[in-house]
């Protein structure tokens, strides 16, 4: 079984389009490439990604696309295409053509309207990802999660994935609506959810206790099938290391069947993520 980190960044700062990404982030101001997640992956026994956009840009997205064409163990690209431009359809289509795109990303919590999910002008948008086998990864916080079920209901076909388990907000111990959210959102549809983000989500210096209640809910609410771990890197940086966050999460599923943990770190994504390649003639 492939061992899949399902969310990771690359970004070059030259290119001005990541517009969240400024100085005051110290740890992670600087470019990220190929060579300097590559070592860490080796050291972790994973075989390979899924690198995700971290700039609403087209231009990015084919960044990203080519970057993968350079190297295999980049497995697939979450990218970024407007989805609300009336030649969305189009775009995800073109862009489809090409095998390492296996989702799209809009940056939800950036979005002002907590309800832009549910805009009747995305659904052009959505139907071209279904018609091209491709997945959406939903980038939401604790706020978006009323509307993320009526929006995964109202879509049964899309295949999507919460990034970051919603980024619940450990530093304030706002756990039960965030968990009651999403037990029913998990209860009522098949999206999946990535095990990553949580310490960037906790207070300075976190560790295993303090983010172990919600990565055990995440466990408990999807089940093993449908939670794939991520590592956010680079911007685990900001709170920890690699080496260290996939010890915890390989702490946190110890207790799981040996076939549990294959599918945490790495059956899910594969299923999630690579079915449009098994797809393809």
């Amino acid at each position: 079984m492939l061992r899949i980190d399902a969310h990771q960044h690359f970004w070059k700062l030259s290119r001005s389009d990541y517009r969240w990404l400024t100085p005051d982030l110290k740890a992670i101001y600087k470019d990220f490439h190929p060579s300097d997640l590559q070592p860490l992956l080796s050291q972790a026994n994973m075989d390979g990604t899924i690198l995700v956009q971290a700039a609403d840009t087209i231009e990015e997205t084919r960044f990203l696309l080519q970057m993968a064409t350079e190297h295999d163990w980049i497995l697939g690209i979450v990218g970024w295409v407007n989805m609300e431009a009336t030649n969305a359809p189009s775009v995800i289509g073109e862009l489809a053509q090409n095998p390492k795109l296996v989702g799209i990303r809009p940056m939800i919590h950036d979005i002002a309207d907590d309800e832009w999910m549910l805009q009747e002008s995305l659904r052009p948008a959505i139907h071209a990802l279904i018609d091209n086998s491709l997945t959406l990864d939903l980038l939401v916080r604790p706020r978006h999660l009323p509307h993320l079920k009526i929006f995964l209901n109202r879509y049964p076909e899309l295949r999507a994935a919460i990034n970051h388990c919603a980024k619940p907000d450990i530093r304030r111990n706002a756990f039960e609506d965030w968990a009651d959210h999403l037990s029913e959102i998990a209860g009522t549809s098949s999206v999946f959810c990535k095990l990553s983000g949580l310490l960037t989500e906790a207070p300075e210096h976190a560790g295993f206790e303090d983010i172990a209640p919600y990565a055990f809910h995440i466990l408990n609410c999807f089940s093993p099938q449908r939670v794939m771990f991520g590592s956010d890197w680079p911007v685990l940086l900001l709170a920890n290391t690699y080496q260290n966050w996939v010890g915890m999460v390989e702490q946190l599923t110890a207790d799981l069947a040996q076939a549990d943990q294959s599918e945490i770190f790495g059956g899910t994504a594969a299923r999630f993520y690579l079915a449009k390649a098994r797809e393809l003639p």
